[in-house]
Parts: C-alpha cells; sequence; structure tokens
C-alpha cells in the first residue's frame, strides 16, 4: 500500500505516518530517505509479522522547512551545525564558502541549501549569527528563531505605523456610540503593557445593571492589505517568553494607540450587557465605541478592593465578581469543563538568571475577567448567527471550535477508569457534565491528578476554522475570540467580519476559502507561538535546577511511554525523565498508557501518582531533566 502525508518524528528517531483510521505507519530511522519532521512524504508500507504497518519512506513531497537554529561544532576544520531540535536526526555541513565568520560553540541560524542523500549530512548557508551558547539573550532568541518568529519589524511596517495617529476626530466618535462617561476599567497582570479589554459598569434607573466589555478597535486602525495587516497575517500571534513579549503589531500601536490606556479617549468594539437584579440577561447590543478607562487594575490590586472592601470602585467590583461567579456556575451547569490550572512564573535577576519559580494561584479576579470575556466571545458569535439568518445572508465567519474526543481514546480511557473504580458513561459519546461529575468525584483524592492528566489526553485540541462545529470544552454552540485583536490575528479577522455583518454587507461566499486558509494558518501559528512559550520556560527551569542535582523532590508522573516515565516536580512543574533501564528492582514495561509494570513484582507506576524523587542530572544542551525514585 502508498499513502501520503505529513510524518511525524520522535525523539528516539523513528517516523509515524498517521492514517485516518486511526492506524499508523512506523518508518524505522534507516528507511526515512532524510524525511524530517512534519514532512508531506510518500510511503510505501506492509504488514509485519505482529501486524504492525511498517513503511519506507519512497518520495518527500514538500519540505515542512528550511531553516533551523543550532549550535557550532568544528571538526577537523569543518564546520558542523547540530540542530536544536531534537527530531532533526543530522548534524547539517556548512561549505567554507558559507560558513563566513562563525566561530565554534556559536549559535547560528541556518538555511538548507542541499538535503544531499542518506549517505551525507544535508548542507546549508549562515543566515545569521545569533551569538555565544548558553548567554541568556543568545538562547532566547534562538527559541523564537527555530520557531519562525521574527524580532523585529520591517521598517516599511515601522513606518507605517508611526504614521497612525491617536488623536480621534470629532466626526469617528459621532459615528460611535460615546460611553466616555460610563465607569470603565482595566484588569491585567502587574506587568502587562498593552491592554486590549475594558469593563464598564453602570447602574439603571429600573435597578438593572449594563457591563460593557470593551475591545481595542484595532481593526480602525489595520486596513486590509496594509504593510501592517501583511505584517500581522504573517506573526499571527504575540508571542509570551519568560523574559520579554514579541508583539504582533508594532508597539507603537500595540502599546499606545490601540491600547485602552487610563485616562485617554479610545476607540473600541463592544458587547454591552443588561442584567436584571436576578442576574439574568435581558438584552444585549454591539457595535463600535469610545471609551474612556478610569483606572487600570492588576488582578492583585482588583482582588485586593474584593477582600477588604477597601477601594474607591469596591462596590462595583464585588457586583462584577458576584454575577461572574453566577454565570461560572450557570456555564459548569451546561456542561464547561473545569481543568483549572495554576501558571508557572519564573522569576528572573537582571542578567536573566532564574531566581525562583513557583505556581501562580489563579484569584477570583482572573475568572472574573475569564466570565466577561467568554460571555462577549458567545454573545457576538450568536448574534452574527441570528443576523445571517434575518438578512438571509451567507455565513461567513471565522469560530474558535473544539471537537468532541476521539471515540477510541475516550472509550480505552473509560476501561482505564473502570479499573481505579470509577465509571465514565461513554454511551453515545462522552459528554461534558459527564466529564464535570467525574472531576468532581475525585477532587481530593490521591488519583485526582491521574484523572486530570488522562482526560486532557484524550480531548481534541482547539482551533480557528470557518465551519461550525461549536465547542465542546466550553458547551457552547456559538463560540470566537473577539477580544484580544492587539495579539491574535484572528480576532482582528472577526472584528472585520462583525462590522461588515452589522452593515448587512453581503459577504460572497468565494470568500469562505480565504478565511478558512487564514484560519488553518492561524491554528498553526498558535502551536508555534505555545512551543516557543514552552521552550522558554523549559529552558529556564533546567537553567534553574542545574544548582539542585542530588536534591529530593516530591514529583506527580506526567506521562508514560516505552522508555520511561515523565515526572513533574511539583513546586517548578518541571518536567523529567525517569528512564525504565534506571529501574533496577524489577524489568519494567509500558502497560498502555497509563502505566508501567514490574514484570517480577507486578508492581506498578501510575500516571498522576505522587512520588519521591531525586535531581540526578540537568542537562541545558539536551534540554533534558534526569529523575530517579528515591
Amino acid at each position: 500500500m502508498i499513502e501520503k502525508g505529513k510524518i511525524r518524528l520522535t525523539r528516539s528517531g523513528a517516523g509515524y505516518l498517521d492514517l485516518i483510521d486511526g492506524q499508523s505507519i512506523r518508518v524505522s530511522n534507516s528507511k526515512l530517505a532524510l524525511a524530517m519532521n512534519n514532512d508531506e512524504v510518500e510511503v510505501i508500507a506492509e504488514k509485519g509479522m505482529n501486524e504492525r504497518l511498517n513503511g519506507e519512506v519512497r518520495k518527500i513531497i514538500k519540505r515542512a522547512r528550511i531553516k533551523f537554529v543550532g549550535t557550532v561544532d568544528k571538526e577537523d576544520g569543518k564546520y558542523f551545525v547540530i540542530p536544536d531540535d531534537k527530531k532533526f536526526y543530522l548534524d547539517i555541513f556548512i561549505p567554507k564558502k558559507y560558513a563566513g565568520k562563525i566561530k565554534n560553540k556559536q549559535k547560528v541560524q541556518v538555511e538548507i541549501l542541499n538535503w544531499g542523500d542518506a549517505e551525507k549530512n544535508p548542507e546549508a548557508k549562515i543566515l545569521k549569527i545569533i551569538g555565544k551558547r548558553g548567554e541568556h539573550e543568545v538562547e532566547m532568541q534562538s527559541i523564537l528563531l527555530e520557531k519562525g518568529v521574527e524580532l523585529g519589524f520591517p521598517p516599511k511596517v515601522e513606518q507605517e505605523a508611526v504614521k497612525i495617529l491617536g488623536e480621534i476626530s470629532e466626526e469617528e466618535i459621532s459615528r460611535r456610540k460615546d460611553m466616555r462617561g460610563i465607569l470603565t476599567f482595566t484588569i491585567d497582570p502587574v506587568d502587562a503593557k498593552d491592554f486590549d479589554d475594558a469593563v464598564s459598569f453602570k447602574n439603571l434607573p429600573d435597578g438593572n445593571i449594563e457591563i460593557g466589555v470593551h475591545i481595542a478597535d484595532v481593526s480602525h486602525y489595520v486596513k486590509p492589505n496594509t504593510e501592517l495587516d501583511k505584517e500581522a497575517q504573517k506573526r499571527g500571534f504575540s508571542v509570551y517568553l519568560v523574559d520579554r513579549t514579541i508583539p504582533m503589531l508594532p508597539e507603537v500601536l500595540s502599546n499606545d494607540v490601540c491600547s485602552l490606556n487610563p485616562n485617554e479617549d479610545k476607540l473600541t468594539f463592544s458587547a454591552v450587557f443588561e442584567f436584571n437584579k436576578e442576574g439574568k440577561r435581558v438584552k444585549h447590543w454591539v457595535g463600535r465605541t469610545v471609551i474612556n478607562s478610569n483606572k487600570r487594575f492588576s488582578y492583585q490590586e482588583a482582588q485586593e478592593e474584593i477582600d477588604t472592601g477597601n477601594g474607591d470602585f469596591v462596590n462595583e467590583l464585588r457586583t462584577l465578581n458576584e454575577l461572574a461567579k453566577k454565570m461560572h456556575a450557570g456555564r459548569v451547569k451546561r456542561g464547561s469543563i473545569l481543568f483549572d490550572r495554576d501558571e508557572i512564573k519564573i522569576e528572573l535577576d537582571k542578567h536573566g538568571k532564574p531566581i525562583d519559580i513557583y505556581k501562580k494561584k489563579r484569584l477570583d479576579t482572573h475568572k472574573l475577567i475569564e466570565e466577561y470575556m467568554l460571555l462577549a466571545n458567545r454573545e457576538v458569535t450568536e448574534h452574527v448567527e441570528k443576523h445571517c439568518k434575518k438578512k438571509d445572508l451567507a455565513e461567513v465567519f471565522v469560530y474558535r471550535t473544539h471537537d468532541l474526543p476521539d471515540e477510541e481514546k475516550i472509550e480505552a480511557l473509560a476501561i482505564f477508569l473502570k479499573g481505579l473504580g470509577y465509571n465514565l458513561n461513554v454511551d453515545g459519546g462522552v459528554k461534558p457534565e459527564e466529564i464535570n461529575r467525574l472531576l468532581e468525584e475525585v477532587k481530593g483524592k490521591p488519583e485526582e491528578n491521574l484523572i486530570k492528566t488522562s482526560l486532557i489526553r484524550s480531548m481534541a485540541k482547539a482551533e480557528y476554522s470557518t465551519k461550525n462545529i461549536g465547542h465542546f470544552g466550553l458547551a457552547f454552540r456559538f463560540y470566537t475570540h473577539f477580544t484580544s485583536p492587539i495579539r491574535r490575528y484572528p480576532d482582528l479577522l472577526v472584528h472585520r467580519l462583525v462590522e461588515r455583518h452589522l452593515r448587512g454587507e453581503l459577504i460572497s461566499k468565494r470568500e469562505l476559502s480565504k478565511y478558512q486558509k487564514l484560519s488553518l494558518e492561524a491554528s498553526r501559528q498558535e502551536i508555534a507561538a505555545a512551543e516557543a512559550e514552552r521552550d522558554s520556560k523549559k529552558y529556564k527551569q533546567i537553567e534553574y535546577m542545574q544548582k539542585k542535582i542530588g536534591q529530593t523532590f516530591e514529583g506527580i508522573i506526567s506521562g508514560i511511554t516505552d522508555w520511561g516515565l515523565y515526572v513533574e516536580e511539583i513546586k517548578t512543574g518541571t518536567d523529567g525523565l525517569i528512564g525504565l533501564s534506571t529501574l533496577k528492582d524489577d524489568y519494567y514495561r509500558a502497560s498502555g498508557k497509563y502505566s508501567v509494570e514490574g514484570e517480577k513484582s507486578g508492581k506498578r507506576y501510575n500516571l498522576g501518582d505522587k512520588v519521591k524523587i531525586k535531581l540526578v542530572g540537568a542537562d541545558l544542551d539536551q534540554r533534558t531533566i534526569d529523575y530517579t525514585f528515591i
């Protein structure tokens, strides 16, 4: 049989081509024919003795990428680059004419010129000398370049940005709903520099309250097909590393013109809601507005006002909080799944060295803002849907979707849970409320982490799409991303589409393919941005743990593989490996995806088990942490 698709490589060197029916073709390292991770390939396969499909790459249809970051290694007068991407299983040869002024152990970015054949190393030229390996700035830049994130903006983009003025004309204000006289504030992280959402509060004469969710109107300033728009589309997202933000838009826009800074008139796109005394939503309005924020709160400052009862806006904050809790309870009742996870916070000194790592607890104010953003995202989507049906317009829109869990994965999970004494009803497909029931049942029990981790791994990933399949995790039939156009390009697209729908403009179905292509690209860019953030945190976690080799910790088993157990240290969230070959008391083998078992003793280690561990290795070059059981 011959199959085509994207091949995924593991760090062990094998490749897998996933098929529609859930099977995978395994391609050993010797039969990859220089195929790299995510390359589009043609594979010829046949069933082996164990009925498993084994294959060989016959043709590389399209390379996933040709630019890589790595460390220069000089050997016998020749220059090679050892890629940072550990799934890139070959060293890259740099011919003298392309070597430039590189030095041994420098970090560089290269572009592959010639892939050669399986007997030779690929050849490349140097695109950029990043700097000395191990230096903070060099390593952060390397992570960004490896994920395809550009550090600065092209001159023509910067030039276009500085020409945009923040002054708002009376003519523009006259076209909008003027909400400058209504109490408004932002609530953001203490170190935030761009504020793309604000909340307003107003008591109405009949005892009802009006709450506005106001989002920076980036679409007013960033027009389609401009240099700014092309660059924002290319980037897709702002990227948040452990020590910096790489913005989607130049800072003159993200931190100034578009940012909802306090005591400044700002253009916004808003969803305004009226609630009665019982906390029920009775009406809403969507449209363009102008606001003036009265105060910039950090989450901690707003929480302090709520907790102490002291502050200028304590009554409004407490009312907003009470209403958010009601909305949260209603959302859970309707089936929203609750996977609350604490954020890992890494403190750095002035040289970029990690001095402390801890988990930040989610405050009520985090949840407050989350609820109003979810409300706006959902209601804006419903508004467009109803508007399309009423006007008999084509439904051209960008949704945030979350598919149902894979049936086979969830059925296997149900069998595993039954072995632990828990029932997960999957007849006719698992329902969100059934998952919440299980999460409530295991709360505070030793196996809680095991079950939470297993559930998360059975879920699909959220994506952007023009096809509305709903959002399983939130239990929303209609959902989009409307609330962060400063840092997410899909939100900017949504703002433009909402405005066109509000005007009653007929959006041609021919545009669907354009928006679907942009949605697919945004989903890919979102993964790259998340990986860059995760890689920067992991680098600093390993750097921090290097000083703690030999010390003991408590951890949770976070992953099971054929070669070992991954354990997450509880305080810092640092993942590390305990190799099965290092366990000398028995011969251990993986027993499915959730446990390993000793052949003689029958002793088991399960996903989610709390264990005592010792740190025995922390390698920044390999990006690995090694633990052993105590």
